[in-house]
C-alpha cells in the first residue's frame, strides 16, 4: 500500500479547516499534517513538515495566498499547491498560477470534485477546470495591457509544430485531453504526447503554464 497524500490546509476560517479536515481524514489515501491560519504560518509549515500537497486559501491575514505560493514555490519548486477560489478574484488566482500553484478550484466544490483534484495534483497532473479557465483568464486578460510580462519567450512558440500550435490553443480553450482528440480526430495518447513535447519545448511545468501561455501568444483572446 502507497503511502497517504500529506495535506496541508491553509485558511484562515477554522470551520472551512474543520469541514475538509473531516472529509480528507475520512480518505484511506489522505492525511492531513497540518492546518495554516494565514499565509506566513503556511509557508513556515512547508518547511517544516513537506506536504505533498497544499490546500490554499487565497484572502488571508499577514500573508496572503499569492504571497504565501510564490514564498513556496521559491524555496520548494517540487511543491504542489492546489489554490482554492471565487469568481471575484480572478487576478489574484492568475498570479498564483504564474507562481507556480498546480491549480484551482471554486470553495464550493463537491468533495468528490475536490479529491479528484487532489489526487491528480499529487500525481503530477493539473487541475483546470475548463468553464472557470476561460471566465478567470479572458475578465483580466484585457487589463494586463501592452508589455505584460509573459511566462515564455514568444519566439519558442515558433518551434512548435502545427499540430502542437492546435493542441495549445485547445488546452488554452480549456478542452480536456478527450475533448481535444475529438475535434483534432486524433488518439488521446496522441494528445498526450503533443501536450509533453510542448511542455518541453516551451519549458513549460504543466498545463496550467499552457493556458496562461497560449493567452499571452494570442493563441486564444478574451471572449472567444
Amino acid at each position: 500500500m502507497t503511502d497517504p497524500i500529506r495535506l496541508l490546509l491553509a485558511d484562515d476560517q477554522q470551520m472551512v479547516r474543520a469541514g475538509f479536515r473531516l472529509v480528507l481524514d475520512a480518505q484511506p489515501d489522505m492525511t492531513v499534517v497540518g492546518e495554516a491560519n494565514t499565509g506566513a504560518e503556511a509557508v513556515t509549515l512547508v518547511d517544516e513538515l513537506s506536504p505533498d500537497v497544499v490546500l490554499m486559501d487565497i484572502r488571508m491575514p499577514i500573508l496572503d495566498g499569492l504571497g504565501a505560493t510564490e514564498k513556496i514555490m521559491a524555496a520548494h519548486t517540487e511543491a504542489r499547491i492546489l489554490v482554492l477560489t471565487t469568481f471575484d478574484l480572478d487576478e489574484y488566482v492568475h498570479a498564483a498560477l504564474r507562481a507556480g500553484a498546480s491549480g484551482f478550484m471554486l470553495k464550493d466544490a463537491g468533495p468528490t470534485e475536490l479529491l479528484a483534484a487532489i489526487r491528480a495534483v499529487r500525481d503530477g497532473d493539473s487541475v483546470v477546470a475548463p468553464s472557470a479557465t476561460r471566465r478567470l483568464i479572458e475578465r483580466f486578460i484585457p487589463r494586463q495591457g501592452e508589455g505584460a510580462p509573459t511566462m515564455t519567450d514568444p519566439k519558442l512558440i515558433d518551434s512548435l509544430s502545427d499540430r502542437e500550435r492546435e493542441v495549445l490553443t485547445c488546452v488554452g480553450e480549456g478542452l480536456t485531453n478527450a475533448e481535444i482528440a475529438e475535434r483534432l480526430y486524433l488518439a488521446e495518447t496522441t494528445v498526450k504526447t503533443h501536450i509533453g513535447h510542448i511542455l518541453s519545448k516551451l519549458g513549460l511545468r504543466d498545463r496550467v503554464s499552457m493556458v496562461i501561455t497560449a493567452y499571452d501568444a494570442g493563441l486564444v483572446r478574451p471572449g472567444r
